[in-house]
């Protein structure tokens, strides 16, 4: 055993003088990080008004986020500090949310805000319709206060090309009308016009109007709106027919995945209290705008639904999840819900309003309940299933908004009504979202079943002059790309799987012969990688690796499908899982492009 050491062979350490101690003292006492000064902290508290007895709801920051944003352009990280102090909540956590999201910009320091935030679509339809023109040209038209971004998809294909100045949409967009709109820049779209009396039924086999009026609360109600719902809350009407309505009716959910909706009913109905529901209304995918047209005509017909569907599952709150780029249709839904619940037809669920922030992966329905909870819009792992644990940890009900939409109508006028429509084997009605090539594009309620050669030529007026029908793409981004060979498959749940895609929200996107299946592509590619959420390395890296394997003039094939698998097999969520699909179609029906 080793002596110690004598006290003579410890070298010396210096004492710190007093001075030095107190210097120690007073760094240790000053917190890390940004600090929260009193002005950034008194704006925050204004737009946030009194903090409730319990603290501010934690599910609320995007919220409150949008607040910031609204209010200043963008996202100062004094303010973020100043809003986690607030919700009590560590600032980390607070920069994570407001950096997840496309719509949110945060600024540091005393960096300058633009005067003016405007956004080009530069998805398929409005790349078609001349938006990289408009993106080349606008910043100098603009000057340089003018911050020229471009965008994802923004709902309006139909009206392409699309910009949105602010919060103002500008449909086929020239210089002159961007330029126009940027004078009022902070206005939003009107959200109404006369109030008329739309019925959807009435549209089956035509093409349903952009814009011509919209059915308010009182026309609604004056012509027998909430009856239903009412006679359901009341016991005057039985639940379990409305139940046996909806499964014979062969309803499946129409924002992509086809899922019945009766089914989904029993599934939810049968797990414990409380239940919730969560309305999927952020209509992300490339191609899609039908929800937003029937929103604008008549938001009651969908708000009916919803309330039917809470009274036969036993639904205690409803949240509805409304993409940020529908910002005229934000307030006229606020209105609107706001007369129901001044007026209600019978007792209501809890229903909340919230905004997403420019994320197409919030469209999976485990992403858009992170949301809502107000957190990084991520897909779940499955099991469990939202149905069992979903929303808060409750059983939760997912619809998209046109599921719900025609419940009253399904319930009303009796499940034969709607099996009554179709073609080619096939039954019930389709909202197709037509874009490009056509010479009249729009939402078309046609019969499921319907070709792609009989909704050009009976719907949309024929291929625009000049233009022969080359290609289409069935489901947006995620569906394929087919050739003009096979325009004569049905188009429904089901009928395209076995040609390498499917319909999903019924995004049409027509291609003439002046047009490449591989440009589209590619632009579907890029999209998927710009919009991945990233929390998976199969699609975070596969998708940027193949958009740019996609640039060269011919594919390394090999390479791209070791991609395809890796990210089919892989991936978490329908992202990436569904990403390789207009790949392997350019692959197999337009592999003279690539060669």
């Amino acid at each position: 055993m080793n002596p110690l050491p004598a006290l003579s062979s410890i070298p010396a350490v210096p004492i710190a003088t007093l001075d030095q101690l107190r210097e120690r003292i007073r760094r240790k006492s000053q917190l890390k990080g940004r600090q929260v000064d009193d002005v950034s902290l008194g704006e925050v508290q204004a737009l946030l008004g009194e903090r409730p007895a319990g603290g501010h709801r934690r599910d609320l920051l995007i919220e409150y986020l949008h607040l910031l944003n609204d209010a200043y352009r963008c996202l100062h990280d004094r303010h973020l500090a100043a809003l986690a102090r607030e919700m009590n909540l560590p600032l980390a956590e607070v920069y994570e949310v407001a950096t997840f999201y496309h719509h949110f910009e945060v600024r540091r320091g005393g960096e300058a805000v633009p005067e003016l935030t405007v956004r080009v679509c530069n998805g398929l339809s409005c790349e078609m319709a001349g938006a990289q023109d408009l993106l080349a040209r606008l910043p100098a038209l603009l000057g340089a206060g003018a911050q020229v971004l471009a965008a994802p998809c923004m709902g309006r294909c139909g009206q392409a090309p699309a910009v949105v100045v602010h919060q103002t949409p500008v449909p086929f967009a020239t210089p002159d009308a961007v330029i126009e709109a940027s004078k009022s820049s902070f206005a939003h779209y009107p959200p109404t016009q006369e109030a008329i009396n739309f019925v959807a039924a009435d549209w089956a086999g035509k093409s349903i109007p952009e814009r011509s009026g919209t059915t308010d609360y009182a026309v609604y109600r004056a012509r027998g709106g909430y009856a239903l719902a009412a006679s359901l809350v009341n016991g005057e009407e039985d639940a379990e027919r409305v139940l046996l309505a909806m499964e014979n009716s062969g309803l499946r959910g129409l924002g992509g995945a086809g899922f019945p909706a009766g089914r989904k009913w029993r599934i939810v109905r049968d797990q414990p209290a409380p239940r919730l529901m969560a309305v999927n209304i952020d209509e992300g995918e490339p191609g899609t705008f039908k929800d937003r047209v029937y929103l604008e005509r008549d938001p009651h017909r969908f708000l009916e639904g919803m309330l039917i569907a809470a009274q036969v599952v036993g639904i205690e709150a409803c949240y509805i999840y409304l993409r940020d780029e529908y910002h005229g249709c934000r307030a006229l839904l606020q209105a609107e819900i706001a007369k129901l619940q001044a007026d209600p037809p019978c007792p209501l669920p809890h229903i909340e309003l919230r905004r997403g922030a420019g994320a197409y992966i919030c469209g999976e329905e485990s992403a858009m309940i992170e949301s809502i909870e107000g957190k990084r819009g991520e897909p779940r792992m499955r099991p469990p299933y939202i149905a069992e644990v979903g929303l808060f940890g409750r059983p939760t009900l997912e619809h998209n908004f046109e599921t719900l939409y025609w419940v009253r109508d399904i319930v009303e006028k009796g499940p034969q009504w709607f099996t009554g429509f179709g073609r080619n084997g096939r039954q019930g009605l389709r909202s197709f979202s037509v874009s490009g090539r056509v010479k009249n594009p729009g939402v078309k309620l046609a019969p499921a079943g319907i070709t792609l050669l009989e909704l050009v030529d009976e719907y949309c007026g024929g291929m625009l002059d000049g233009h022969l029908l080359y290609a289409y793409l069935p489901g947006g981004a995620s569906g394929g790309i087919f050739p003009a060979s096979h325009a004569n498959v049905p188009l429904d749940f089901d009928t395209l799987q076995p040609h390498g895609g499917f319909i999903g929200s019924a995004a049409v996107i027509v291609l003439g012969q002046h047009d490449k299946a591989r440009d589209a592509a590619l632009n579907m590619m890029r999209f998927f990688a710009h919009e991945s959420c990233g929390q998976c390395t199969p699609c975070r890296v596969g998708t940027a690796k193949a958009a740019k394997l996609m640039e060269a003039p011919s594919w390394d094939h090999g390479m791209l499908e070791d991609l395809n698998v890796v990210m089919t097999d892989a991936s978490i969520c329908g992202l990436g899982q569904a990403a390789p699909n207009p790949v392997r179609c350019v692959q197999k029906y337009f592999a003279h492009e690539v060669a």
